[in-house]
């Protein structure tokens, strides 16, 4: 500003507050020197109703529009006898006037208050206004740009939200001829920041309590502001209990007290918890939860194994899959519970060292396999329902939860079963016997063939060794062929055994179908099996004939013998006549 200019403005201050000289000896002193385009003082004389005018001291007096002097809400905001600071625009108008301006005056005075905070590095007070390209635009007198990397110490997503707001800034590029300003937020609060970290720092100690403000929030804890300085609040050590994501305990802006647990002055890393300026719940967790005690909690996570349930804040217990019934098969925990579902619980083992707890559900219920064996005693008929079939047997459903398994090998005495399926399928009824009952490991044997009796047991005596047989061919392996005794009943015939010369296959020998003779030979009735020789009937039948012919033999050779003693008899007899 010129000498001028600032003997004026000097003026203006000493008529508002001095009273050293009057306006009429400034105006005289000034008069002289009004120059266009720079500020002077003037004294409001008259308000028309869209005038105002305002004596300078020159010749004649000036003119500023009403509108100038209005609030937003059109409130005049000078009256006669005021001061005000106002730009001479024109020295004489066509009527003579001097034409004024107190808005172009004040931008100026704006522009000088600005460059003055610049020159000393001082901040300065705006409101955000708008979103334009690349950031914000902010009122501080006049419009000014604001960067978005320089709005925050961290990256601001929504811009939109901060419109509205008034805060400090510092100016970093600042050129008046081009009406250009720069604006930064950022710089301010790093300021701060620093001066704030290095007040923290002072007093930082491992075990401290100290309070935060929460600034992020990530999957793998919450970003704390402890002054100045950022402490990571991990998920682990936000509470004793089960944390599936900080947000659903935190949000960003939260404050709270956190207890600082690791502190590297180095890198300034700090770690801090929050369940550890709370009781552990796991302390003296075996009195509270005794072996046997009934309780009741919430189903907070799900596995293959079994199912998590929270009975308190810090102190979840696991159902394992096979303590969930008594009686059904559970193939995964969903089939029984859901994640929120609240259920009861027998607690069944307490590890404080390792934090374990292990709950059984089924143990609310009796168990029905320790009734079993006075309900189904061993020989007791029962009837079912087949519900599965397997290549070892099949499962048949006496009860709820209670299936009894019919091994394939008791479903008949006789019949040689490869699959279950060739004489069963899912849904029949059948009738069966109670074998054995093993509650602790809640399996139940049944038995089809039992039902009646077993033909094996009298056939030693129905086929004693060396009786004869005669039935058909069932069967012709690489080893022999089977014969029918009757139907059920089997007996093997080895191939050393089939004929007295050897014999390449016994398919040579016989076809299935072919009527055959043969000797049993040796029975085994624990083993179910029969041996038959087909070689000893034909020895049998060569022996008989044998001992036939050595009885006509023998009856020839006594009847030669005789007749030729009778005839020497005769013979002497005659003689001795004679």
């Amino acid at each position: 500003m010129t000498d001028e200019i600032q003997t004026a403005e000097h003026s203006s201050e000493t008529a508002e507050g001095r009273g050293r000289e009057s306006f009429a000896e400034l105006f005289e002193q000034a008069a002289s020197t009004l120059k266009e385009g720079e500020v002077y003082p003037g004294r409001v004389t008259r308000i028309d109703d869209d005038m105002v005018t305002v004596d300078v001291g020159f010749k004649s007096e000036g003119l500023v529009p009403a509108w100038e002097f209005m609030e937003e809400d059109g409130t005049l905001t000078v009256k006669v006898g005021d001061t005000v600071d106002v730009l001479v625009e024109e020295l004489e108008d066509a009527e003579g006037h001097i034409v004024l301006s107190k808005e172009k005056a004040d931008r100026l005075k704006i522009w000088d208050e600005i460059s003055r905070a610049y020159e000393a590095d001082e901040p300065v007070e705006g409101t955000i206004v708008s979103r334009v390209k690349g950031g914000l635009s902010v009122d501080i007198g006049v419009k000014a740009f604001l960067p978005g990397s320089q709005v925050d110490l961290r990256p601001v997503r929504n811009l939109e939200h901060l419109i509205g707001e008034r805060q400090r800034f510092k100016i970093i590029k600042f050129n008046k001829r081009r009406g250009n300003i720069v604006l930064s937020r950022r710089a301010l609060l790093e300021k701060e920041r620093e001066k704030l970290r290095a007040e923290t720092l002072a007093t930082l100690e491992v075990g401290q309590i100290v309070d935060g403000q929460i600034k992020n929030i990530t999957d793998y804890g919450a970003f704390i502001d402890l002054g100045g300085i950022d402490g990571l609040l991990h998920v682990t050590d936000m509470s004793w209990g089960r944390v599936n994501h900080p947000s659903d305990l935190f949000r960003v802006g939260d404050e709270l007290k956190v207890k600082v647990l690791k502190y590297d002055p180095e890198s300034q890393r700090v770690s801090l918890g929050l369940k550890q300026i709370q009781p552990d719940p796991w302390v003296d967790a075996s009195m509270k939860y005794p072996l046997g005690k009934r309780v009741e909690g919430r189903v907070v996570s799900l596995t293959d194994y079994g199912a998590f349930v929270e009975l308190e804040p810090g102190i979840e217990g696991l159902i394992h899959i096979s303590e969930m019934s008594w009686t059904k098969r559970v193939k995964h925990p969903s089939k029984l519970v859901s994640v929120g579902d609240t259920v009861e619980a027998v607690v069944l083992g307490v590890d404080e060292r390792n934090r374990k707890l292990s709950l059984g559900m089924k143990q609310i219920e009796p168990n029905p396999w320790s009734v079993i064996e006075e309900k189904y005693p061993i020989g007791t008929r029962v009837r079912g329902t087949i519900r599965n079939i397997t290549n070892f047997g099949i499962f048949v459903g006496l009860e709820e939860g209670i299936d009894g398994l019919v091994h394939v090998s008791d479903i008949s005495w006789t019949e040689q079963i490869k699959h279950p399926s060739e004489k069963f399928k899912k849904g029949d009824e059948v009738e069966a016997v109670v074998l054995k009952i093993d509650k602790e490991n809640e399996k139940f044997s049944l038995g089809i063939k039992q039902l009646t009796d077993n033909p094996w047991d009298g056939i030693q005596k129905k086929y004693p060794i060396g009786t004869e047989i005669e039935g058909p061919v069932t069967n012709v392996t690489d080893f022999g062929c089977f014969v029918e005794l009757e139907p059920g009943i089997e007996g093997l015939v080895y191939s050393s055994e089939m004929a007295a010369e050897r014999v390449e296959h016994p398919s040579d020998l016989v076809k299935v179908g072919d009527r055959v003779k043969a000797l049993v030979v040796k029975v085994d009735p624990d083993e179910q099996k029969i041996s038959l020789s087909m070689r000893a009937v034909h020895d049998k039948e060569e022996r008989k004939a044998l001992e036939e012919m050595a009885a006509r033999q023998k009856q020839t050779q006594t009847t030669t013998l005789g007749d030729l003693l009778a005839e020497k008899l005769a013979k002497r007899g005659q003689e001795s006549e004679k």
